[in-house]
């Protein structure tokens, strides 16, 4: 119930102060955003690193400042409820003509949830749905870029496209000279003639472009779509350094499909300058209908806003289905449990409070190795997750084996009480096919792909320098468009912290008869020859495994990888497949890049599988 009469002075400049907490946040964000350009020129690769980490953490380190700042000048830990609502409508008054609202409003949630210490599920005076409608903003300042261009390529004019796509290329203005633009335009112009045919037959031809290039890992990446008549085709170009220090483009992506590769959960997220976001998502929208918004905000690097709109789209869910949640199937984690609802996409992972003795672990170890993937380079490979406090779930919806799990290995984290069964912390992941049970149910042409990705898999984690820990396959599972992803974290480890090792050769018959270990084993240490009885097991995929990736069981191979990255070296790791770049068809002085697992197996005399 809101307030009859806005007359406490307090609550408009508590509004103010929120206000301006966000504004700090989102101008440093926005900042470290922008800055991506002058890395990607300078080819700062590790700075881009250390900005994504950074940029990570900018967050909460906002909300802790503002709700210090807030309890110091208003001691708003101890204002009345009715104070809150006035606060509440104010803000809403201010972001009428804020470029952000819906960000703004989720920091409010933020700050207003940590100051109350209620949970998303239980206050009253946070915004659950939005008050302020993210259509049509647009910054309207003289000097502003709009959040896309729209070029209009003559369609019957010689070299009216061509020139066209150049200019679309330079007007971002790169501090570095293409190596040959004309070459890679004629490239990308084989590509759109495949890919659309004879456009010249529509009177409505345009090319519409955002107006920021979106930076990750070593590539920038210029997104828009080509409208041709009223049909759409969605499209982005790479663009990466070559050897020579000029730039190059280095494939032409179209349709929803390479988009939502590009825009994977399982990607690292975008550092992209935007004014108004919710333009750019709704621009993103129009490319990949089938991506929720919440994934397409995290994937711009507000993951926040993502938690909140995925928390809405949950509820929502709830409110429309009545199947219960049950224990996920598939092999149980030792330090996991894991849950899910079967009509909904994603899993829901809980710490447990003990785990079996060969488990040393901790929850605060478990949590930090979340955080590590959270702030690290997934390279396509590891899911990301969702982590929430505090979350209340209908206790109706619970089947009865699920609560007696939850209350075995999870009671200090469940609080039963009422109509809702709240968990305290948890973490929420895209649901996959374990690739154990995918294996089960393989053909062998399945088979085949999936013992590959496996391996490719592995390969891509060792380029960006993660050792997975556990290789087991059932801590692995297969997208819908059939990629392998790894998916638990609780014994991953920097590649560069391991200690690859082959097994001593045995001193006496004594040793060599042991049914123990009788060599010396350090905390870190690695000895990927025992991997093989561990996950080869059966007879077919150990076939498939030995002739792609028997590399994995040599210990020298680790060792080497390991070396290239203590060196400083980077490696090109990329979200489309090898058959879509142009590298082939370079000249031969730029020597073509390839993604970690293709370097790796090139490094073996083995070709990469894609």
């Amino acid at each position: 119930m809101f307030p009859q009469k806005l007359n406490d002075p307090r609550a408009f400049e508590i509004a103010k102060a929120m206000l301006g907490g966000f504004n700090r946040h989102y101008r440093l964000f926005r900042g470290t955003s922008a800055e991506a350009k002058k890395r990607f020129e300078q080819a700062d690769w590790q700075g881009q690193q250390s900005a994504q980490r950074e940029r990570i953490e900018f967050y909460d380190r906002r909300v802790d400042e503002a709700v210090a700042s807030l309890e110091e000048r208003f001691q708003t830990s101890q204002l009345a409820m009715e104070v809150w609502q006035q606060v509440k409508l104010h803000y809403i008054g201010l972001l009428v003509d804020h470029h952000q609202p819906e960000l703004a409003e989720t920091f409010f949630n933020s700050v207003c949830t940590r100051i109350l210490h209620h949970s998303y599920f239980n206050n009253d005076f946070i915004f659950v749905r939005p008050a302020v409608s993210t259509e049509y903003i647009e910054n309207d300042e003289p000097a502003a870029k709009p959040t896309f261009r729209a070029y209009y390529p003559a369609p019957h004019a010689p070299n009216a496209l061509r020139e066209t796509l150049r200019r679309i290329v330079t007007n971002f203005q790169l501090d570095l000279e293409f190596e040959d633009l004309g070459r890679d335009i004629e490239h990308v112009m084989a590509a759109l003639q495949k890919e659309m045919g004879d456009y010249r037959r529509r009177t409505n031809f345009q090319i519409q472009v955002l107006s920021s290039l979106f930076f990750r890992n070593k590539g920038a990446y210029l997104v828009g779509k080509i409208i041709n008549g009223f049909h759409e085709t969605a499209f982005a170009l790479p663009i990466l350094h070559g050897e020579t220090g000029m730039l190059y483009i280095d494939a032409a992506l179209f349709g929803e499909d390479d988009l939502l590769m590009l825009f994977s959960f399982a990607r690292a997220y975008f550092m992209v300058d935007m004014e108004v976001p919710s333009a750019y998502v709704q621009f993103l929208r129009s490319l990949m209908p089938r991506k929720p918004r919440s994934e397409i905000y995290a994937a711009l690097g507000l993951q926040k806003q993502g938690k909140n709109l995925f928390y809405r789209d949950f509820l929502h869910h709830l409110r429309h289905s009545s199947d219960k949640f049950r224990i996920a199937p598939g092999i149980k984690g030792m330090v996991m449990l894991v849950f899910d609802l079967p009509s909904f996409p994603f899993v829901f992972k809980v710490i447990k409070d003990f785990y079996p003795a060969q488990k040393e672990t901790s929850r605060e170890l478990i949590k930090s190795k979340y955080l590590l993937v959270k702030q690290h380079d997934r390279v396509g490979r590891m899911a990301d997750t969702l982590e929430y406090s505090n979350v209340a779930f209908p206790r109706y919806r619970f089947d009865e084996e699920l609560l007696a799990e939850l209350r075995h290995f999870c009671g200090s984290l469940l609080i039963e009480g009422g109509d809702n069964l709240v968990l305290r912390h948890v973490y929420i992941e895209r649901r996959m096919v374990p690739l154990n049970i995918y294996l089960q149910e393989a053909t062998p042409e399945q088979m085949e792909h999936a013992v590959i990705e496996y391996g490719n898999a592995i390969k891509d984690l060792v380029a960006a320098n993660i050792f997975p820990g556990d290789m087991l396959w059932k801590n692995f599972g297969v997208t819908r468009h059939g990629k392998v992803v790894f998916y638990d974290y609780d014994e991953i480890e920097y590649l560069s912290d391991c200690n690859f090792r082959y097994v001593p050769e045995p001193r006496n018959e004594e040793e060599e008869m042991s049914g123990e270990v009788w060599y010396k084993v350090g905390p870190r240490d690695v000895f990927p020859e025992t991997f093989a009885p561990f996950l080869l097991g059966h007879p077919g995929v150990r076939a498939l495994f030995m002739r792609h990736h028997a590399e994995l069981l040599d210990a020298a191979f680790w060792q080497q990888h390991k070396a290239r990255i203590q060196a400083g070296y980077v490696h090109d790791v990329f979200p489309y497949e090898a058959h879509k770049r142009f590298y082939a068809a370079l000249k031969p002085r730029i020597t073509p890049h390839v993604d970690g697992a293709a370097l790796i197996a090139a490094s073996h005399h083995d070709l990469p599988v894609q």
